[in-house]
Formats: structure tokens, C-alpha cells, sequence
């Protein structure tokens, strides 16, 4: 799976959803996760650890979706481009 696939499946499974909710409510579950994955770490329970960070991930693409943010081309603005990833694990 790469971020683009990723980030279109969030939009078409949540864009409804997040568009009534609104950008700001929306940002407040991304906190909210974001709580829970430091929760995760600081138990050292890994399964949460990777559960939280996907749901950090997912909430993150629902906030760019709602904004219109291709994350995949804003991720190769910022940290460039130059090296192709090989990998494509499922």
C-alpha cells in the first residue's frame, strides 16, 4: 500500500463523515489519538503502540483530504523526491 492508495480509501470510506464533523472536530480526534499513542508508548504496549499510530495516520489523511492536501506530493515537496522506495509491504 502506498500513501496515495492509503489516502484515497480514507476519502472515499470518511470524507462524508469528516465534512459534517468539520475541519476543527476533526483535528480534535487527531488529538485525541495522538494522546492515546503517547499513552501506548509510555505502557510500552506495542499492539496499542501500532494501532494508535495507524489511527494518527488515518485522522492525519482525513485533515488533508479535508483540505484538499495531495499528502503524497506535499511529502515529496518536502523531503524530496529523489529516492524511489522498493518496498510494498501488506
Amino acid at each position: 500500500m502506498d500513501l496515495k492508495c492509503i489516502q484515497e480509501y480514507i476519502k472515499k470510506e470518511y470524507l462524508e463523515r469528516d465534512s459534517a464533523r468539520g475541519l476543527y472536530a476533526t483535528f480534535t480526534w487527531l488529538i485525541e489519538e495522538v494522546g492515546e499513542l503517547a499513552e501506548a508508548i509510555l505502557n510500552g504496549d506495542k499492539e496499542s503502540i501500532e494501532e494508535e499510530i495507524a489511527d494518527v495516520i488515518a485522522w492525519t489523511l482525513s485533515i488533508a483530504n479535508l483540505l484538499n492536501v495531495d499528502v503524497s506530493k506535499a511529502f515529496k515537496r518536502k523531503y524530496g523526491g529523489s529516492r524511489i522506495c522498493t518496498s510494498d509491504v501488506d
